[in-house]
């Protein structure tokens, strides 16, 4: 099932929003730009471009990997969306040509990859495709189990007048799902998106099974310090030179 086809990729900037602030962005596009150097950067999931074409106007060259062609021709309609090439298909999977300084997997995509197998496979594909040296970068939250009252397997995130969004959890599997009830224009409609949440143990350990070592870890983008109260996490893998 495609779960960002067209009805999702015509208002997921919109309401996005957030993460399309010019300081997340930015913050974000500072440290790949960093990482990449004078190469190339594969970006797993390039979406609508939120991070791609800022990377491309930094000067780093950017290829992308994606499977819906809704978001992708969102990207293709900006300016400056011609770009990046992008290949259509699994980013755990798909190979595309050369070698890459940077790989990155941004704003919780690797949780869209529902099994551990999967997850396992996109390292080791970000693996093929670094040259000796390159990095590989993961954004992620971490799982919000804490928040979590005791006998329920629910958190809300979002509540308003038009609008309630929630994660459902299955702590046997890591499995979730965020599901959406929305009213528009007098209209309900329920949406909900499978996930799999994954710890950063859990991802180290995945590196190693790619030959990949763990360089940095940070609470966000501004490289501030990983704390047993961060909700997220900037990691990033090397591949021995």
């Amino acid at each position: 099932m495609d779960y960002f086809g067209e009805s999702v990729a015509a208002r997921y900037d919109e309401v996005s929003g957030d993460m399309f602030d010019t300081g997340v962005v930015g913050r974000a596009v500072d440290v790949l730009a960093d990482l990449a150097g004078a190469g190339r950067a594969l970006e797993l999931g390039i979406g609508t471009g939120r991070i791609a074409l800022p990377l491309v106007d930094r000067g780093v060259p950017v290829h992308g990997i994606d499977m819906s062609d809704a978001m992708v021709a969102r990207m293709r309609a900006k300016p400056g969306g011609d770009r990046p090439g992008v290949t259509i298909g699994d980013f755990a999977t798909t190979r595309v040509d050369g070698e890459f300084s940077l790989v990155y997997l941004v704003y919780n995509t690797i949780m869209n990859l529902t099994s551990q197998d999967a997850q396992v496979d996109c390292f080791r594909t970000a693996a093929a495709h670094l040259a000796p040296g390159g990095t590989f970068v993961v954004e992620v939250g971490v799982p919000e189990l804490r928040s979590v009252p005791p006998g329920r397997n629910s958190l809300p995130f979002h509540v308003s007048d038009t609008k309630v969004a929630f994660d459902v959890y299955d702590f046997a599997t890591q499995h979730m799902t965020s599901n959406y009830v929305e009213v528009v224009n007098g209209e309900g409609s329920y949406r909900t998106i499978p996930f799999r949440y994954v710890w950063p143990s859990e991802l180290d350990l995945m590196a190693r099974l790619a030959g990949l070592d763990l360089s940095d870890r940070w609470s966000d983008w501004d490289r501030s310090p990983f704390t047993a109260d961060s909700t997220k996490h900037v990691s990033v893998w090397r591949k021995p030179a």
